[in-house]
């Protein structure tokens, strides 16, 4: 099968990704005919070279378009006008779990526990909840933990108000204001269609840090090297195997009330009473050898290449007659 590795080139994006060449190599070896395509700022040449490729599936590993993560779905949608085959999420399915105001809607409305929020731009609310401090403000459109930092928790109302005026005009976007969560944080991921697996748990272990007391995992905190030492992505042994299962299964609720396809990561944090809130759904998530998705699946007995081969799986058993 040819299959085209179909990668965005943006500016927010880490320097020297891997991940692309990491699942290209991984589809040859499985016996497959795949090629690496980079998506840049304009549309016409990305449409001229899959028309000459002519793949039989795109392995769409792109997160964003202009550095602008909710145009991600453009890009799906791109794909489908072109008739062609790719993996991972639809467009409907980027764009609501893009949205973490939409997510949290929709979340809510099947039942799936997540924290308490409200949503607003310029002084006109669109959704409010029964929020008591601390809370954590983010813009509700970015990828990445964009926007995030530790400065994102507030205690107060003359703080919240600042931060949010600080994002509207960073960002011209709805503020997403959520009841925080201050306790441990773990990433569930989740692979396959009809029956989703939960893969093993793993948690993001925060070194203390008196400059980030709230254990916020922000932008800086994931890419910037010299800060990669504040956080540690470990399997917990000390998790009872009823909260395990627990976890999982919110995680599986998640994938299937926003309809994501394929593979995700969902990720969730623990309060005080062990009762466990998704925090953010993350679609195509990051598939590279080192990181959690990657590792969680080793852990559940799926080596890299056998991961990358079963995505590809799923995604033409979909358009399959």
């Amino acid at each position: 099968m040819k299959i085209v590795v179909l990668h965005g080139v943006d500016a927010l994006e880490p320097p020297a990704d891997p991940v692309m060449d990491q699942v290209a190599t991984a589809l040859r070896h499985a016996g497959h005919d795949a090629v690496t395509m980079s998506v840049s700022g304009r549309i016409e040449p990305l449409v001229r070279d899959l028309a000459l490729a002519e793949p039989d599936l795109v392995f769409n590993l792109t997160e964003s378009f202009r550095d602008v993560s909710s145009m991600d779905s453009n890009l799906a949608a791109l794909l489908n006008l072109l008739g062609l085959r790719y993996t991972g999420s639809s467009p409907s399915g980027l764009f609501l779990a893009g949205d973490k105001s939409l997510t949290k809607k929709v979340l809510s409305f099947h039942k799936i526990p997540t924290p308490l929020f409200a949503s607003l731009y310029r002084g006109a609310l669109d959704h409010a909840g029964d929020l008591t401090f601390p809370v954590i403000v983010k813009p509700p459109q970015e990828d990445a933990s964009i926007g995030i930092n530790e400065s994102s928790v507030v205690e107060d109302l003359p703080s919240l108000l600042h931060k949010i005026d600080e994002l509207h005009n960073a960002y011209r976007a709805p503020i997403l204001v959520e009841e925080f969560i201050p306790g441990r944080e773990f990433y569930v991921g989740v692979l396959g269609n009809a029956h989703p697996q939960a893969l093993p748990i793993i948690e993001l272990s925060f070194d203390d840090n008196p400059a980030n007391p709230h254990r916020i995992a922000s932008f800086d905190v994931k890419w910037d090297e010299s800060r990669d030492q504040e956080t540690r992505s470990i399997f917990p042994e000390d998790l009872s195997e009823e909260l395990i299962q627990k976890m999982q299964k919110i995680a599986v609720d998640a994938f299937n009330a926003l309809r994501l396809r394929d593979y995700a990561r969902i990720d969730l944090r623990l309060n005080e009473q062990g009762e466990a809130f998704v925090i953010e759904v993350n679609p195509n998530c990051y598939l590279e050898k080192s990181g959690e998705f990657a590792r969680a699946s080793e852990k559940a007995g799926i080596r890299y290449q056998t991961m990358i081969e079963r995505i590809a799986e799923l995604a033409s058993a979909r358009y399959a007659r």
